[in-house]
């Protein structure tokens, strides 16, 4: 059986869901993570940044645009390891404007993923997996970007079929 990690941000708090702000007690992308995880066994390793973004939506995708055009590596609490002893690494994430979260690439900057299968996951509000694939055809050098899955986070908690059915199809 081949050897999963799910490296994931997630933002919990308030997040924009079907058109209204909302205070959700676990982010999207987390349960999305944690699906992927009971369905092939993966292990996670969650991102979490030094400087935490701003608990007011509005404020936060203000912050993530400022990053973006920045090209910024926001520093993260740990950074995971060497990706060595895995065949898949699924990279999971909300869509900030277009992407991943700049701490994402904080992340993959740091790993060597030569011989690699690398997927996608993406929680959105309406544009799917957008440049998700070619975001990690940059950063992943040396990988094969596999089959993307794209969750609307105001599903994630109800896309456990879903996304279970996507990960023993592409990571057992």
């Amino acid at each position: 059986m081949a050897k999963n990690l799910v490296i994931y941000y997630s933002r919990k708090g308030q997040n924009y869901v079907n058109g209204t702000i909302k205070n959700l007690e676990k982010g999207n992308t987390q349960i999305v993570a944690e699906y992927i995880r009971d369905a092939a066994g993966a292990d996670l390793f969650e991102l979490e940044t030094v400087k935490e973004y701003s608990t007011d939506y509005m404020v936060c995708t203000e912050e993530a645009q400022e990053e973006l055009r920045a090209k910024a590596r926001p520093e993260l609490k740990q950074y995971p390891g060497s990706v060595a002893g895995y065949d898949n690494i699924v990279i999971a994430g909300p869509c900030w404007w277009g992407t991943y979260p700049m701490a994402v690439f904080s992340a993959l900057d740091r790993l060597d993923f030569t011989g690699k299968k690398v997927f996608p996951v993406m929680t959105h509000e309406g544009s799917g997996l957008s440049g998700a694939a070619q975001s990690l055809k940059k950063s992943c050098k040396g990988a094969v970007v596999g089959s993307g899955l794209a969750v609307q986070g105001a599903r994630a908690a109800a896309s456990q079929k879903e996304v279970s059915a996507w990960a023993v199809k592409n990571l057992k």
